[in-house]
């Protein structure tokens, strides 16, 4: 197993798009670690004086804006032997802060209410990584909970070049704040090599990100890149320590709730070695569906299930 590490810079990050005509920023070998840096946001969100603001966000706003809006990436890094129809395996060891701040940002026309907020709201959080918790202005304290919204590989060549707004099949905006350090997300991958690249980090978010942003940070991470070929997924599923977690992402929250329970009742068939029936059932019983975002056009569901119930030997 080796390490490698994979900066921040003009080179390494690609600002509003997923393309699977990107070349790689690094190539890794199957098991291999990478640690990864990101940057989020654009010159608006920038914090006034006293704040560390990393120097390759800086370099990212001098040359421009992005070609279409969406978050900036880091990557993409391709992981050797990875063919379309295999799944890559993303163990998230290590999530930590990059920066002592992050931001939240909404205003007209966007959010989950986007006729509610005629004015532009941004607000800079300073952030405490030694406390681990996060001082918004009126003096709550809260505690912070670092994850990538964006992990993604590249989507299928056809679609060309997408924004890293919506998530789709290739993973991508998720917005899930389970995925914390600790956890795994599986993605089917779509190009050889899976192309896989990160960002839009989150100090703390609620389940819906609601107003359209989280606390918006730049972050590092550590993960595990495994190419599986003995398994078979029609869309990203994740899990933690103690659940299984299948995802449903489309315009219509109702069929986000299908998508969702449709992979976890065969999730659980499998897993409990128990009919579809059955495992319908359990997932009334014991399952639970929560909203993972409904801010990014392809709004999100997630459905948990303990692993305690299914994984009996």
């Amino acid at each position: 197993m080796k390490q490698n590490m994979l900066g921040a810079s003009l080179k390494t990050c690609h600002w509003g798009y997923f393309d699977a005509t990107l070349p790689p920023a690094m190539t890794i070998s199957s098991g291999d670690e990478v640690v990864i840096n990101t940057v989020s946001g654009g010159p608006q969100n920038l914090p006034g004086h006293g704040f560390h603001v990393p120097q390759e966000l800086l370099d990212l706003h001098e040359a421009g804006p992005p070609t279409m809006p969406g978050h900036i990436l880091t990557g993409p890094v391709a992981v050797q032997g990875a063919m379309p129809g295999d799944v890559l395996q993303i163990d998230i060891l290590d999530v930590s802060l990059r920066q002592d701040w992050g931001f939240n940002h909404f205003g007209p026309l966007t959010g989950t209410l986007p006729q509610d907020f005629p004015n532009v709201h941004h607000t800079i959080i300073p952030l405490d990584a030694e406390r681990g918790i996060a001082t918004l202005q009126w003096g709550l304290e809260l505690k912070l909970a670092p994850f990538f919204g964006v992990m993604g590989v590249a989507p299928p060549p056809s679609w060309g070049r997408i924004s890293t707004i919506e998530p789709r099949v290739h993973g991508g905006n998720i917005d899930n704040k389970e995925l914390v350090a600790g956890t795994t997300l599986y993605l089917p991958v779509q190009m050889e090599g899976a192309l896989f690249s990160c960002g839009d980090g989150h100090g703390a978010q609620g389940d819906g990100e609601v107003c359209v942003t989280a606390i918006e940070t730049a972050l590092q991470g550590r993960f595990r890149l495994s190419v599986l070929k003995d398994r078979k997924l029609i869309y990203p599923q994740a899990e933690t320590p103690t659940h299984y977690i299948t995802m449903g992402m489309d315009a219509d929250l109702d069929r986000c709730v299908e998508m969702a329970l449709r992979d976890m009742i065969t999730l659980v068939s499998q897993r409990a070695q128990i009919s579809r029936e059955d495992a319908y059932m359990l997932c009334s019983l014991a399952g639970d569906l929560r909203i993972t975002q409904t801010v990014n056009r392809e709004k999100g569901v997630h459905m948990m299930m303990a692993k305690n119930l299914l994984d009996t030997a």
